[in-house]
């Protein structure tokens, strides 16, 4: 198991093909960097772009915390903030480890308005593609990829796209350098961030505190 520290590394340092072969996939030479417009790397929200208070969200896919928030909290926060127009949500990956890494891969090669719907089920269903002993992870992913309109020959490609998972490992360390985040989830509201899964009373508040 790769520990933050090392991802953090293995980020900064250009490193990120080694997580590949822990998964069973093929090491290749190191790619050359996306581009800075490449739309994967686009910012992934919700709600209006005019909204009073934006909030950032760092989760990890693989995390059981921000699973319980997806699942528990998130459905509130989306129907009456997002959607109110009281707030806009911001999805920052911080994959902590490499299934994370290669399911916000994923995430990120569908289209941008599948991308919320996609991350809620990925953590919804944790159980069945992430953590499933009877089954191979990569395969499970892959029919939750299948389920959102991707083909095979394409979730292939993704998996083995170096440069978008090294991109995906840079904006992580930039979120830990701008903000200080160590673990997920970690909210940002305002300049304020605030580590923890939490019940939607607490959430609500802190955007009401936000200006």
């Amino acid at each position: 198991m790769i520990d933050r520290r090392s991802l953090l590394t293995l980020a900064a340092t250009g490193a990120a093909g080694l997580l590949l072969p822990r998964l069973g996939w093929a090491q290749a030479a190191a790619p050359a960097p996306l581009a800075e417009d490449d739309p994967r790397l686009a910012e992934r929200s919700a709600g209006p772009a005019d909204a009073p208070v934006t909030v950032l969200e760092y989760f990890s896919l693989t995390c059981g915390h921000c699973a319980a928030f997806h699942r528990e909290t998130w459905p509130r926060v989306k129907t009456e903030l997002v959607q109110a127009g009281r707030m806009r949500m911001v999805f920052r990956d911080f994959p902590l480890d490499g299934l994370a890494l290669a399911a916000a891969a994923v995430a990120r090669s569908l289209p941008a308005p599948q991308y919320e719907p996609f991350i809620s089920a990925l953590l919804g269903s944790q159980d069945r593609w992430a953590f499933n002993r009877n089954a191979d992870p990569r395969e499970e992913l892959y029919k939750m990829a299948a389920l959102a309109g991707m083909s095979r020959a394409r979730y292939d490609e993704v998996l083995a796209d170096q440069a978008l998972q090294r991109a995906i490992l840079a904006a992580r360390v930039k979120g830990q350098q701008e903000h200080n985040v160590t673990s997920t989830p970690t909210f940002v509201f305002g300049r304020r961030a605030v580590p923890g899964n939490m019940a939607f009373g607490r959430f609500a508040a802190l955007v009401a505190e936000t200006r």
